[in-house]
């Protein structure tokens, strides 16, 4: 079964961290690009940050752009999302997508897979 599992939501102070991980099963990881999204309450969803098939192109939304990095492991069918310096408005719903394709990335592709979410909540 195919599938994306997020974690590592949670609630974290205003410039704190959290670190995010999507773990695939079921597919052929290393021939997906993967997406973070993001959406909050009342807003549509963002795409915030991708990374290549093999990790060697990586792209950045302007709202978390030098805050934000993405990363894979593709031994372990994992990719993060390291978020430092985080800010309340980086509260929302995050979900990570899978889009194959061989070269580069970008969170404007349709994304074949999704995972369920996992909360993420910036608030002193």
């Amino acid at each position: 079964q195919l599938q994306l599992v997020e974690s590592g939501g949670g609630l974290a102070q205003p410039g704190g961290s959290l670190r995010l991980s999507c773990a695939a099963s079921g597919f052929r990881w290393p021939y997906y690009a993967v997406g973070w999204f993001r959406q909050a309450p009342g807003k549509e969803r963002e795409g915030i940050s991708c990374i290549s098939s093999r990790g060697g192109s990586t792209n950045y939304a302007d709202s978390v752009k030098g805050r934000f990095t993405i990363s894979r492991d593709n031994a372990k069918n994992t990719v993060y999302l390291q978020m430092n310096s985080l800010k309340p408005e980086d509260t929302a719903v995050y979900y990570c997508g899978a889009d194959r394709r061989s070269t580069g990335c970008s969170v404007a592709s349709v994304y074949e897979y999704w995972g369920q979410g996992t909360q993420v909540t910036v608030s002193s």
